[in-house]
């Protein structure tokens, strides 16, 4: 079986195996997947953090061995922390995103799949720490802010465009924490909150449409407010109703439960 790591800072992912077809996700970089087809130009693949299927494009597939693989599937890996930085070799310099993973990181160099070693001077995220309730907080509230006013793109995971679970799965990463892609999937995570004036900064929120099904989901931060991707990233006042939009004078999405998973 081949396997691949993303060499690129985001690669789509899509439905079917044609670039006119519905992005449904994004690989970061620095995330492994597994090839299960080969159709003309497209690679079937699934994702190995969080067992997600689609379609990339072949020439935007790097390989890795099955024992690179196997090595990244044993542990964490730390997450840049910075909006955009930069890895670099003598040969090679590229720019990557906030909440992408940094394989085998020594604090100076990484190692993406078999090549050289790849230099990173940036902020990353420290494994030790992640398991710590305060710290993690600290990292969902600053993270968060750097995210406000990034573009709503269906299927984006990463600061230049992103959706709603996309967000929320990108952020609980930077905590070591690994979400399922959809919204529809996180909410069978944690503990039910019973009630919306018991909610704490670090709680998801989800929102249903009018056939009842899971349609978004946000994070809720301080003093009543949910972070969450609707046309932007914004910051708006949640309540027992939903999500207010301030700007429309009106609830932009129904409240359906809310969920505790720190």
């Amino acid at each position: 079986m081949n396997h691949g790591i993303c060499g690129l800072s985001a690669v789509p992912v899509r439905a079917e195996p044609t670039d006119r077809a519905e992005l449904v996700t994004e690989l970061l970089f620095g995330e492994c997947y597994t090839v299960l087809q080969t159709q003309g130009s497209w690679l079937r693949m699934e994702a190995a953090a969080d067992n997600y299927l689609g379609w990339i494009d072949a020439k935007q597939h790097q390989p890795v061995s099955p024992s690179y693989f196997a090595a990244w599937r044993a542990q964490d890996h730390p997450r840049v922390l910075d909006v955009v930085q930069v890895v670099s070799s003598a040969e090679r310099r590229q720019p990557i995103t906030l909440g992408c993973r940094l394989p085998f990181f020594d604090g100076m160099t990484l190692q993406l799949g078999d090549d050289n070693p790849l230099f990173f001077n940036g902020t990353a995220t420290n494994l030790a720490q992640c398991s710590l309730p305060e710290r993690q907080l600290v990292v969902l509230r600053k993270m968060g802010q750097q995210f406000l006013k990034a573009p709503y793109v269906w299927g984006g995971k990463n600061i230049f465009g992103v959706d709603c679970s996309g967000l929320t799965q990108t952020l609980f990463g930077l905590v070591g924490m690994q979400l399922p892609r959809d919204a529809r999937q996180q909410i069978a995570l944690g503990e039910p909150v019973d009630f919306v004036t018991q909610a704490q900064p670090g709680d998801l929120a989800f929102f249903d449409n009018a056939d009842g099904a899971i349609v978004h989901v946000g994070l809720v931060l301080d003093d009543g407010f949910i972070l969450h991707a609707s046309g932007e990233v914004r910051l708006d006042p949640l309540d027992h109703h939903g999500i207010f939009d301030r700007e429309r004078q009106k609830y932009s999405h129904k409240l359906r439960l809310i969920k505790r998973l720190l």
